[in-house]
């Protein structure tokens, strides 16, 4: 037998797997059917860039949306899409403007639809990525789960998060993904063409990224939209703890994953200034993420760098870096509702202890949680195995079934 090292087969299947969902091509390019009543907002690109000054109005109002597509022909034939922008919260808590796409399925009475606030998985930096761009294209690597939850007859209100435009400022892995994930439902709910119910039935759902997103869309919506009907949360392969997840990095194949993490917080976080730890191939580095950098670009791009081939000194070791990274630790605040949390015990990019550490602070607030692991299943590969267990939790969140908890 071949002597592949572990790891590194892990990194080729993921990156085979995502080069195939990049490339992927929609056989067609209709829209959805609706006209839109709202404002459209400009053509092409443009769409993205958030108005200056923004709007007036509460976090989920609706700034612009146009008709989409829901991904492949088979997604298409399932919902009716919206690309929309709409207001939302930043990290420092000032108004920000946030993309995303809302679907909703056909088969079903969008009046008494349930709705699914998406975190998205980690995208990249660029603006080519931003989710609700490769969900309309054909290309979006999460298109099954979206497939699933669209045939159960649930409405589902992707976020982009913030910063995807020509100009891009993405945030990444810190806690106002919560507010981003929360505002898309909102939006959801709020735009006329879509004919959802503010009194749906309510879940946030995502993996990786969007698994710590949802955690802490769980975590805010008590007093952040408590208006909100939220019935359940489910996350998985969730980075808790950006010092546990990150750091363990440096000199591996998923390094990237630890760069973007450093360019996500200083642009949520200007304070930080990391201009003033890069040396010229660093800054070399931060325009090569912004300029073209996806999901696949970070895993091979950047294998086994380290700190030093970008840094004059780490940004880690300082105490400002530090205090921001533990205030964007989950685990310090209960979910209201019930979780399911689950991880693969051989996870490769996102570390199993600190995952598991935050089932056990959430164990010990109080929290229903549902915990489940896989062992010998990779990262990416969860992905897709996961789905079916979180399917099931959805549904019996939606129907009422009590949870049970395995704290």
């Amino acid at each position: 037998m071949p002597n592949h090292h572990p790891r590194r087969t892990a990194l080729l299947a993921l990156a085979v797997a995502l080069l195939a969902a990049l490339c992927a091509v929609p056989a067609s390019t209709a829209p959805a059917s609706a006209a839109p009543a709202t404002d459209p907002g400009p053509a092409g690109d443009a769409f993205y860039t958030p108005p200056s000054p923004l709007p007036a109005g509460s976090p989920g109002d609706v700034i612009r949306a146009r008709p989409a597509k829901a991904g492949p022909p088979a997604a298409r034939s399932l919902a009716d899409a919206w690309q929309v922008m709409y207001l939302s919260t930043n990290a420092l808590g000032t108004p920000v403007a946030v993309t995303g796409i809302v679907l909703v399925p056909k088969k079903a009475d969008a009046a008494k639809a349930p709705i699914v606030g998406f975190g998205p998985g980690t995208s990249g930096p660029a603006f080519r990525c931003a989710p609700s761009r490769f969900i309309d294209q054909g290309a979006f690597y999460e298109q099954a789960a979206l497939n699933a939850m669209l045939g159960k007859g649930y409405a589902v209100a992707v976020t982009d998060y913030e910063g995807y435009h020509e100009n891009p400022a993405t945030t990444y892995v810190v806690d106002s993904m919560g507010h981003s994930v929360i505002d898309a439902v909102r939006a959801a709910q709020r735009l006329p063409e879509s004919g959802l119910s503010k009194d749906a039935q309510v879940a946030f759902r995502g993996y990786s990224q969007g698994g710590a997103a949802a955690m802490w869309a769980g975590q805010k919506q008590p007093a952040y939209a408590p208006e909100l009907k939220l019935t359940g949360v489910v996350g998985g392969g969730v980075p808790s703890d950006l010092a546990a997840v990150g750091l363990p990095l440096e000199g591996r194949d998923p390094f990237g994953f630890l760069l973007y993490s450093m360019v996500g917080m200083d642009h949520a976080y200007p304070e930080l200034d990391l201009a003033s730890y890069l040396n010229d191939a660093g800054r070399a580095m931060v325009d090569g993420l912004e300029g073209g950098a996806c999901t696949l670009e970070l895993l091979l791009d950047y294998k086994g760098r380290t700190i030093p081939d970008y840094f004059t000194t780490s940004p880690f070791a300082t105490e400002a870096w530090l205090n921001r990274v533990a205030e964007n630790q989950l685990g310090a605040e209960p979910v209201k509702v019930p979780v399911f949390q689950y991880h693969s015990v051989s996870d490769e990019i996102v570390a199993y202890g600190q995952a598991r550490q935050l089932r056990d602070d959430y164990c010990k607030l109080g929290v229903p949680v549902t915990w489940k692991t896989w062992d010998g299943v990779g990262h990416i590969t969860l992905v897709y195995r996961g789905n079916e267990d979180a399917m099931a939790f959805l549904a019996d969140r939606f129907a009422g079934k009590p949870a049970t908890s395995n704290c």
